[in-house]
């Protein structure tokens, strides 16, 4: 079963980073990409809430973990071919304070970041 990045289509700023993840997704890529507001996120999904979702990202694990946003990243990362010694980072002394912090920050001013995205 592949790994399940659940993202906000409707924000640029979250494609942008989908498409990031679906380039540098290791071989074959291990992701499906669904958006959060589609049926299917939602008849496969119902306990992820559209509104959480629209709060941030959410990984579905095969064995079924959801991870929301910060919590999201080092998962990624592991699965990426040239960023996975990254994943190490999150397991710092401080790395989760920081990696909330950071993340909640981008997500609360992902509309006005997203002006940097062309439409698309």
């Amino acid at each position: 079963m592949a790994i399940v990045l659940v993202y906000d289509a409707d924000c640029p700023a979250c494609r942008a980073a989908a498409d990031w993840v679906r380039r540098n997704a290791g071989i074959p890529d291990p992701f499906e990409y669904l958006p959060c507001r589609s049926a299917e996120t939602r008849s496969r999904f119902p306990a992820i809430a559209e509104a959480a979702c629209l709060r941030a990202m959410h990984l579905v694990l095969p064995d079924g973990t959801i991870l929301a946003g910060e919590r999201a990243l080092p998962e990624i990362l592991r699965r990426t071919r040239r960023y996975r010694w990254a994943a190490v980072l999150f397991r710092f002394p401080g790395a989760g304070v920081a990696s909330r912090v950071l993340y909640r920050a981008f997500a609360g001013r992902r509309h006005r970041i997203s002006r940097l995205f062309p439409p698309g």
